[in-house]
Formats: C-alpha cells, sequence, structure tokens
C-alpha cells in the first residue's frame, strides 16, 4: 500500500481490508514511480514523472538520495530486490530494470492482483514473484535481499513497537551490504499543522463519493530518526523530499564504526 488521498475520517478498517476495498480504484492513480526512489535505485526518470512528481522535484533538481545498487551489481544485474508495501507494483518495476529478482509483499490481496495485473502488461512478470504478507512478519530468509524499497507504508502499521519491528524484520532480510529506502508521511508537508507525530486518518474517495479512511502515523523527522536508531538498522543518510521523511539505511553490521 502506499501514499495519499484527500480529505480525513475517523474509524479506519484494518488496513489489509481498507485496501482490499479502495484496490482498484487506488491503483489506477499510481502510474509513475516517486522520484525519490528513481534517484535511489539510480534510473533517469525523465519521461517517467506524473505532474505531482516533477512538481515535487522544483526546477528539475535531482533527490538528494544516494543510489541503492552499485555500479558493479547494476552492470550484471547480480541482485535481489524487495518492494515492501509493493501496492500496484510501480516501484517493483523500476527494481526490475536494476535486479536480476523482485520479490513484492504487501497486506492487501487486492494490491497485489493489481501489481500482478501491471507486471503482466508491461513485461516484467517473469523476473517478479508476489506475496500477500505483512511488514511486520517479511516472508523472507535472512540475508536474502540486497536492495530494497519501503515507502509509504510503515506509517500504515498503528503502534511504534510495530513500526520499529518491521523496521528489524527490514534489516533481517538484507544482506550484508545491502541498502534500502524508507520514506515516510512527515509533519515537514505542508498539509499538516504540527510539530510533533502524530495518528490520523486520511480518506480515500472512491467514485461515486464513498469516503474510505485509512490510518496514518505522520512522523515528525526526528522522531523517524529515533525509529530507526531503535531498530537493527543504521542509517547511512536521512532527508526530507516533497514533505515527506526518507533515509537509506542498510543492516547495523553493514557499517564500520566511525
Amino acid at each position: 500500500m502506499e501514499e495519499d488521498g484527500e480529505g480525513e475520517a475517523p474509524g479506519p478498517a484494518p488496513v489489509a481490508a481498507t485496501y482490499d476495498r479502495i484496490a482498484e480504484h487506488f491503483a489506477s492513480t499510481r502510474e509513475y514511480p516517486w522520484p525519490e526512489v528513481a534517484a535511489f535505485l539510480g534510473r533517469d526518470t525523465a519521461d517517467r514523472l506524473d505532474d505531482d512528481a516533477l512538481h515535487a522535484l522544483g526546477d528539475g533538481a535531482a533527490p538528494s538520495i544516494g543510489a541503492g545498487v552499485d555500479a558493479a551489481k547494476r552492470a550484471n544485474r547480480a541482485a535481489v530486490g524487495l518492494d515492501l508495501g509493493c501496492g500496484n507494483g510501480r516501484h517493483a518495476e523500476v527494481l526490475a530494470d536494476v535486479t536480476a529478482r523482485v520479490v513484492g509483499i504487501d497486506v492487501s490481496g487486492g494490491l497485489i492482483a493489481t501489481a500482478s495485473e501491471r507486471a503482466d502488461e508491461r513485461g516484467f512478470a517473469d523476473s517478479l514473484t508476489l506475496l500477500e504478507g505483512d511488514a511486520g512478519s517479511v516472508p523472507l530468509r535472512d540475508d536474502s535481499v540486497d536492495v530494497a524499497v519501503y515507502v509509504a507504508t510503515l506509517h500504515h502499521l498503528r503502534s511504534r513497537e510495530r513500526r520499529v519491528a518491521s523496521l528489524s524484520e527490514l534489516a533481517r532480510v538484507l544482506a550484508p551490504g545491502g541498502r534500502a529506502l524508507v520514506g515516510v508521511w512527515s509533519t515537514a508537508h505542508d498539509r499538516f499543522d504540527a510539530d510533533s507525530g502524530f495518528d490520523t486518518t486520511v480518506a480515500w474517495t472512491l467514485p461515486g463519493g464513498e469516503s474510505v479512511p485509512r490510518f496514518y502515523h505522520i512522523y515528525d523527522p526526528s522522531e523517524f530518526a529515533a525509529d530507526l536508531d531503535a531498530s537493527n538498522l543504521r542509517t547511512v543518510e536521512r532527508t526530507v523530499s516533497s514533505g515527506n521523511c526518507y533515509a537509506v539505511v542498510e543492516p547495523e553490521a553493514g557499517i564500520d564504526a566511525a
């Protein structure tokens, strides 16, 4: 599952049921990768971004996020990619450009179905494995992933304990030297008038006007840093881009002590 929508409403259902309910409409609005993800994966996105994404870049500047796949691995494609919270597969598609194998995981079976359709239509189904699963208990072996994208999903987990545990799950599946990009909604966005992190609901409006509330934890940047530090990940770099918090991370053993 990913992000966006308009309005606010109380009483969100469990996240899987929520995204199953809106999956088809949600997926139809998610065509292009976020520029921050494309930058992390070292891809040229000039012809792949929608107007909102181009606006986020501002004056054509590239996001300040380091590459997640090194040149050697990109050259021979000898890497396994993970899109955790894959939604309709728009980021799995970019991962398929730079890795030999991609695993897409989402808690919503409805969104998994849309990702499968996209992969068939776009010609990357042969390199993609889709799994229905929880980001708090990733159904992969230890040290099995070289590069991962975990964006617009962590903020849907309802407790700090679950969010930190999920980050540690990401650390568990990353191979030594592997890297991931983690991204969450943030108080830095001008849609929010807050300095500290908070829980809220953000509604998705279906055709016909039905409003479907979704749970979000909106992070403040220091809280995001604290949750990363509390997990088994080490932060390579952090940034705020387009009002969202991002971090390039590695497993704890992946960075030598200074």
